[in-house]
């Protein structure tokens, strides 16, 4: 319940922060103009730092136990916060970067007490105290600046990060570590409430703010898993957990030294660029980079135990494999056939004039927002148990809900606007999550029905997506991602073979990416989505607040 609460505050504080930075961005100067480097051709504002920085400390603030350590990672995250909004509006050097990284980092390896005592392939402890601690501030720095110069495409930082973060909370879990399983789920919150508004073309950008949090966050998280947390695993688990950017920025800086740059200038030389100036669209080079960082962070659960030399083969042999073919490309001019769209996602022609008739168009979207409303009744008859804080979380999201509704007899204000969908999305979760949690609810469904009825859901949605809905909702690199996450989790939930209240944990997260899509279709497609959204989720929250209470008087 604690990391429900958590997960789901992360993303709602995101997703409300970044529209309000949004209005202050030009005032700020926190606009991301368009140059040859660049790949957008319009101003994109650089406030996306905010909602990640804030979604994801606002909770932990709120829930976490603020020992020394905890304390270093706030004060840390809120020194590399204001130097990077900082660089987001004046453009500093990346002298003063460094003095904010150094800042940062020093604090949780002196004041917090967290630094690297071990290292691959040597036996013991091989620093002492002092060398310990200056070797994780340069660690730390490394990845604050790996997955800062990640971001270069929409999403691309931030989908990195997620998977890291998603096996990072896993691992957490099955070493009974809460710092760590906290920190890594609000930093997923606030990653997920960007990516709202970072899918391309991005509306947002993240900036300084929001990607040296994010290296910090997931270097904090993985020094004190490996080192404090589960000291079992390879000491060389690191490789495998960050992945493509560590690997992407050493060879940046090898391709600038080799070439006489300067180092800490720019350049087009990062995998992404590569990929793009291969002739891969924005579209397909994300999501090829997102399934190189999969196959990583499963590695990383898989060979979590193994050998030292093990896990860094099977990191170094795909690494060195990913450089060598992007050479032969690049030296043989070799250029990708590619388009925006994969040619399966286009819905074919014939089938399109088929569905010419309006009417038929229209019938698998009313059939989605059939079954969501549905959802929501059904789920409102058979949850009988809802706690006394989750009685007291459905009558906040109601008001809200209701609060929306009554704004919008006067007129739509933007703010408000905005809350009214957070809450229809916060409920799906909210209501999802009572379901799958309550044995008599599931039982009283019977659990292949309700999986039959979210598979039927589901490729309602897909029909809507593919053929009925041409420009307004299309699939995103984003997308994939979620496929990802949702496979990643299937597979390391059976390989290490965990109960997890017979697969609720898969479950929640199946249920609610399939009713968020629906959401998304109907607030995108339908005109009147207060009527067939807003009203059905305030009953629905009403009637578990009501019983939330009477069980608790």
């Amino acid at each position: 319940m604690r990391a429900f609460f958590l997960l789901i505050l992360a993303i709602a504080v995101s997703m409300l922060v970044i529209p309000m930075a949004w209005r202050l961005a030009p005032r700020l100067g926190m606009v991301d103009q368009p140059d040859e480097r660049k790949v957008h051709v319009t101003p994109v504002p650089r406030v996306g730092g905010w909602g990640i920085t804030l979604g994801a400390l606002v909770p932990l603030l709120l829930l976490e136990h603020m020992d020394p350590l905890f304390q270093s990672f706030v004060i840390g995250a809120g020194i590399l916060f204001v130097f990077g909004a900082w660089d987001d509006a004046k453009q500093i050097s990346h002298w003063p970067k460094f003095l904010g990284q150094g800042l940062a980092t020093a604090g949780v390896v002196f004041y917090g007490g967290l630094y690297v005592t071990r290292l691959p392939f040597i036996d013991g402890e091989v620093f002492s105290p002092l060398g310990g601690q200056l070797f994780t501030m340069v660690a730390m720095i490394g990845v604050i600046n790996a997955i800062n110069h990640s971001d270069g495409l929409d999403g691309l930082a931030g989908g990195e990060t997620l998977l890291s973060m998603v096996v990072i909370a896993f691992m957490g879990y099955l070493a009974d570590s809460p710092m760590v399983v906290d920190i890594a789920l609000a930093t997923i919150g606030g990653i997920a409430g960007f990516l709202r508004y970072n899918t391309h073309p991005a509306r947002v950008f993240m900036g300084d703010a929001g990607s040296q949090f994010l290296g910090f966050a997931l270097s904090f998280a993985i020094i004190y898993l490996v080192q404090v947390a589960n000291s079992a695993t390879s000491a060389a688990l690191p490789l495998l957990l960050l992945g493509l950017p560590l690997a992407d920025i050493i060879s940046v800086f090898y391709l600038r030294v080799s070439g006489g740059m300067n180092w800490f200038k720019a350049t087009r030389n990062h995998v992404h660029h590569r990929l793009l100036d291969l002739g891969f669209s924005h579209y397909s080079t994300v999501v090829i980079i997102y399934l190189l960082q999969a196959y990583f962070v499963i590695a990383a659960v898989v060979l979590r135990y193994e050998a030292d030399l093990l896990v860094t083969l099977a990191y170094v042999l795909v690494i060195i494999t990913l450089f060598v073919t992007l050479t032969l490309l690049e030296r043989r001019r070799w250029q990708a056939s590619d388009s925006s769209t994969p040619q399966w996602l286009r819905a074919p022609e014939s089938l399109l004039s088929l569905l010419d008739k309006p009417w038929l168009r229209r019938l698998p979207l009313l059939l989605v927002c059939g079954s969501v409303s549905a959802f929501l009744a059904v789920s409102s008859v058979v949850i009988h148990s809802v706690p006394p804080d989750f009685a007291w979380l459905a009558l906040v999201l109601a008001l809200a809900l209701a609060t929306s509704l009554a704004w919008a007899v006067w007129r739509d204000s933007p703010l408000l606007l905005l809350i009214g969908r957070t809450a229809v999305y916060v409920t799906m979760a909210f209501t999802v999550y009572l379901l799958v949690a309550n044995a008599e609810a599931m039982a009283a469904l019977d659990l292949h029905w309700v999986n039959g009825f979210f598979v039927a859901l589901a490729l309602a949605v897909g029909v809507v997506i593919r053929f009925t809905v041409q420009q307004k909702f299309g699939t995103t690199p984003t997308d994939y991602l979620i496929v990802i996450g949702v496979v990643a989790v299937a597979f390391v939930n059976r390989m290490d073979r965990l109960d997890m209240q017979s697969g609720a944990a898969v479950h929640f997260i199946t249920y609610v990416i399939v009713l968020f899509y629906s959401c998304e279709l109907i607030f995108g497609q339908i005109r009147n989505w207060r009527l067939a959204l807003v009203w059905p989720a305030m009953l629905t929250l009403l009637v578990l607040a009501g019983r939330g209470f009477l069980a608790g008087a």
